[in-house]
């Protein structure tokens, strides 16, 4: 079947515009994650039903980590900050050049590094119905235009996208956020504010990365990745340095 997205293949680590990510399946990641005392405090205070999905998304970006930083998995703690978004602690020190992102459906979970503002997102292909529901709450009629909302995986991609852009600026999909970041194309993703997207099919799901460039980068002496200014030196370098 013909899909508007290229297709990114589970249980890899893969490269792109400067972040590593991954993508696994639900079930491949029933392993419990070793958890320090600040995170079975977080863990604990969850819901039942939330508390299987968190750790799933915990082990896998544990383990983006330590491939990365060449750290055990014991050592790296993946905390929320004040406003919800996570933060990568390492031996008990927060690794602040290190951003993380994590998503996670009923059947996939995907995690992100980046020395930049990162965020990544997933959306089932089933979920196209939910989105089409709430589509214009964050999706401006140009865009619904631009996507069309026939198309049940560019729906949820552009959902997706979204979603991943809110998380890169640490605000929510719920309020204006989602309004104030236009689409301005979907296959190349392409996106206000010189941020770099891509966006690929992974398996029943539809997964979107999105990189926010820091308040003090310019493009001089940077390859463009999709209109932005990012390369793969500030994990290389951070790698290097641990």
């Amino acid at each position: 079947m013909h899909t508007t997205f290229q297709s990114i293949a589970p249980g890899r680590v893969h490269r792109w515009g400067g972040a590593v990510l991954t993508v696994a399946r639900r079930p491949d990641l029933q392993q419990t994650p070793p958890l320090s005392p600040a995170e079975q405090r977080v863990v604990h205070a969850l819901p039942a039903w939330r508390q299987a999905e968190w750790m799933a998304g915990r082990l896998l970006a544990k383990r983006l980590v330590g491939e990365v930083l060449a750290a055990p998995a014991e050592d790296v703690e993946i905390l929320p900050r004040d406003d919800g978004s996570p933060y990568v602690g390492v031996g008990g020190s927060p690794v602040p050049d290190l951003n993380v992102s994590i998503s996670h459906t009923a059947g996939h979970v995907a995690a992100a590094l980046a020395g930049v503002p990162v965020g990544v997102d997933l959306c089932e292909t089933a979920s196209a119905p939910a989105v089409r529901r709430v589509a214009d709450h964050a999706l401006s009629p140009g865009e619904l235009s631009l996507v069309g909302a026939h198309r049940a995986d560019a729906l949820v991609g552009s959902w997706a996208l979204k979603e991943a852009a809110v998380k890169a600026d640490r605000s929510g999909i719920f309020g204006a956020a989602p309004r104030c970041i236009a689409i301005l194309g979907l296959r190349p993703p392409v996106l206000s504010g010189r941020r770099s997207a891509m966006v690929w099919q992974a398996g029943g799901a539809v997964l979107a990365l999105v990189l926010a460039p820091l308040p003090w980068q310019h493009c001089v002496g940077a390859p463009r990745v999709a209109g932005s200014c990012l390369s793969e030196e500030p994990l290389a370098q951070l790698a290097r340095a641990r």
